[in-house]
């Protein structure tokens, strides 16, 4: 028996705790559990159902007019046209100018426009705003302006404010401000908005910056190239992501620059074709904007390999 009692032990425990347990009330039994949902990520390189990628960009470069443009009247540009002058264009921001493949930028756009208006003279004449904010280039680009007097300006803007944090009403105030300066000297204005980085996707601030860019083109009546989105747009059709059109600093590359020149070169061409009585700018599909001649300004002609170097 004593060789038995170090065995019985153990077992005599068990049964005591195996009684007291059928005695203990029952738990109440667990809810069950909802099915976990699944949500799919938003897909950068989505485009609305039905739209097609704009076929005049060259295969690289294409995207939906939706995530394109939105388009205004160019009266000044439009004016230049019927009197079968040069039309004078300044481009000014980061990538206007500069060292690098930004020092293609100027030809690139110039050329675009030329092929997109056959038998029309353009000159572009390109300044850079290397980091500079909206309120700091103000007094800048009006020299500018007074110096190369254009018939349109495109400013790329907005993407050093982000990176500095300016303050998001200060930033809307001087770039509405400067816009508006630009106009009264009977001088059109396109607006482009910041660069896209997936860094900085979900920084909020940063698409606030892409917003106020974008509601002072509505407010002001200016047509509006959506780089942000076109880039995202790209990004989204590549396993490189945005590392095939952005480089260092963020500063495009040449593909980058070549993309946002045709970009550029489409808001302006069909803007020329919107009528003289249209309101205010919003997007407008090229679909129902065929080439041709309307009011005698050349429609945008389709070339789908553009500027190839």
């Amino acid at each position: 028996m004593r060789g038995l009692r170090p065995v019985l032990l153990p077992l005599v425990a068990l049964l005591q705790i195996g009684s007291a347990l059928a005695q203990a009330p029952e738990a109440p039994p667990e809810p069950p559990r909802p099915a976990p949902t699944v949500v799919s990520p938003p897909t950068a390189a989505a485009a609305p159902a039905g739209e097609p990628l704009d076929p005049s960009l060259s295969p690289e470069c294409r995207v939906p007019g939706s995530k394109l443009y939105t388009l205004a009247k160019l009266q000044s540009v439009k004016a230049a046209l019927k009197e079968k002058r040069p039309v004078r264009v300044l481009a000014v921001g980061s990538n206007s100018a500069g060292p690098g493949a930004s020092a293609s930028y100027p030809v690139k756009l110039e050329t675009a426009l030329e092929r997109s208006l056959p038998d029309v003279d353009v000159v572009v004449e390109a300044r850079g705003l290397q980091g500079e904010i909206a309120s700091g280039a103000a007094e800048r680009l009006r020299s500018m302006v007074a110096d190369v007097e254009p018939d349109l300006v495109v400013w790329q803007v907005g993407t050093h404010d982000a990176l500095a944090r300016v303050e998001l009403d200060s930033f809307a105030d001087a770039l509405d401000d400067t816009v508006k300066w630009i106009k009264s000297h009977d001088i059109d204005v396109v607006l482009v908005d910041p660069v896209y980085t997936a860094s900085l996707a979900q920084d909020e601030y940063y698409l606030s910056i892409v917003r106020k860019v974008q509601e002072v083109a509505a407010r002001e009546g200016v047509p509006l190239v959506q780089r942000y989105a076109a880039m995202r747009f790209l990004s989204g059709r590549t396993d490189k992501g945005e590392d095939h059109m952005l480089g260092r600093q963020f500063r495009l590359n040449d593909l980058g620059l070549r993309c946002m020149a045709e970009h550029v070169t489409r808001a302006i061409t069909l803007s020329l074709l919107q009528p003289d009585t249209t309101g205010t700018a919003g997007p407008v599909l090229g679909k129902s904007l065929l080439p041709g001649v309307k009011d005698g300004i050349p429609g945008p002609q389709v070339n789908p390999t553009p500027d190839a170097h």
